[in-house]
């Protein structure tokens, strides 16, 4: 059997909407394309993308009974987004942002991080 199939979104849970859609925002210039909200408030969902490209999106969740940090552990997944322009002052802005949390510049890349501690590499588009 040949399966044929297609990449349609990313899930992280998050503590604060506001702050994580306004994070995605500043930093990676994504918008809210798509929320739901259960009838009775025990969860909001919430989808990213980026402008022009709807293939790809970050689903935001928001669970109304875990208000506390969520435990990352040692898990190193991460998110991973290429940005166009210039790589360099791309960079700087997320330094002023004051959101990089790991660099290797012997390998040309670096990764920031939200506000739930979640990284996310940073590469060049090309």
């Amino acid at each position: 059997m040949e399966i044929k199939s297609r990449f349609d979104h990313c899930n992280i849970n998050i503590t604060d909407i506001e702050r994580s859609v306004e994070f995605y925002r500043k930093a990676l210039g994504l918008e809210v394309v798509k929320q739901k909200k259960a009838e009775d408030g025990s969860f909001i969902l919430t989808y990213l993308s980026a402008p022009g490209q709807p293939e790809f999106r970050l689903e935001l969740t928001w669970l109304r009974d875990h208000p506390e940090p969520y435990e990352l552990g040692e898990n190193e997944s991460h998110l991973c987004y290429r940005v166009e322009g210039d790589y360099d002052e791309v960079r700087h802005f997320h330094k002023e942002m004051g959101v990089v949390c790991f660099e290797n510049e012997a390998m040309g890349l670096y990764f920031i991080h939200d506000p739930d501690d979640y990284w996310i590499e940073i590469l060049p588009a090309k």
